[in-house]
């Protein structure tokens, strides 16, 4: 593993950062709250403004222990927040990402975009091997990831409980992976 990564990434379109506390509020209005953005999370809707806060410190846990963590991803052009992505380190070689935008930005390659970039990051960090899970049924979610170069390596049957869509019951997950170095 090296060293620590950038707080602030940019991209043709994107900026990714590093969350802070007051961004509480925009994450909880713009996405994190919204029943159609987080369907297919393996994380429940934000009910409040104590669930962002939450992330928010676990967020800042993640950055103290590792080189990168989650990055909140905005317009360059206006700075508007439109989602989240990053890294979550299962050991020095080994991380998950994931994603997900606010419903006014889909459909417009940020996913792609931001998801590109996040693998740079991992790259720069010394991961060897970057794993997302994805719902069977989330298409475009699969178009992003293989835009990304990631491949898909199998099913995971009865593997992650979506608690936005079936509380409590375990259900498949596609597992994409892209070896890195």
């Amino acid at each position: 593993m090296t060293g620590r990564q950038p707080e602030r990434v940019e991209t043709e379109r994107l900026v990714l950062r590093r969350p802070q506390p007051e961004d509480a509020e925009a994450i909880f209005a713009r996405y994190a709250s919204d029943p159609e953005v987080t369907r297919y999370l393996s994380f429940p809707r934000h009910a409040s403004l104590e669930n962002t806060r939450a992330f928010l410190a676990l967020s800042d846990a993640d950055w103290s222990r590792w080189p990168a963590g989650p990055y909140l991803i905005e317009r360059r052009d206006g700075g508007e927040l439109i989602g989240s992505t990053g890294l979550s380190f299962e050991s020095e070689q080994r991380a998950a990402t994931g994603y997900l935008l606010a419903r006014e930005a889909w459909g417009r390659g940020y996913a792609t975009e931001a998801l590109r970039a996040v693998v740079d990051v991992a790259s720069s960090a010394g991961v060897l091997r970057l794993h997302a899970l994805c719902h069977c049924d989330h298409a475009a979610s699969v178009r992003v990831l293989e835009k990304a170069g990631f491949a898909c390596e199998g099913t995971l049957r009865r593997y992650c409980v979506f608690p936005n869509l079936s509380p409590g019951e375990p259900l498949d997950v596609l597992c994409y992976a892209r070896v890195l170095g």
